[in-house]
């Protein structure tokens, strides 16, 4: 995050929105626990206040890795999690339409 927003000025940290997935999720059909995900994203939203305190709070951090309509509103009921960034239940029309569709 420190390298990624090195150099920025604020307007343009501002404008971005930050997704994380684990990399042993990637591709593979297993999510992250909701507590563990909302504890990296508290993590990572730490790391924005550090370099722009007055962002972090707006900041727009989804998380990624095997969302499914199964497991959104889990995810989606953690306080640090602000979205879903969907990957392979993308694919699935119906599916995603129940990820789109799932109101907080």
């Amino acid at each position: 995050m420190r390298a990624a927003f090195h150099g920025l000025k604020s307007d343009d940290i501002a404008a971005c929105v930050i997704a994380y997935e684990p990399i042993w999720a990637i591709g593979t059909g297993r999510n992250a626990t909701p507590a563990d995900a909302d504890a990296t994203i508290g993590v990572i939203r730490s790391t924005v206040a550090e370099i722009a305190s007055e962002l972090a709070d707006g900041m727009r951090i989804l998380y990624g890795g095997s969302v499914k309509p199964g497991n959104i509103a889990e995810l989606m009921a953690m306080g640090q999690i602000d979205g879903a960034l969907v990957g392979g239940a993308s694919l699935d029309a119906d599916d995603f339409a129940r990820i789109v569709q799932f109101a907080r």
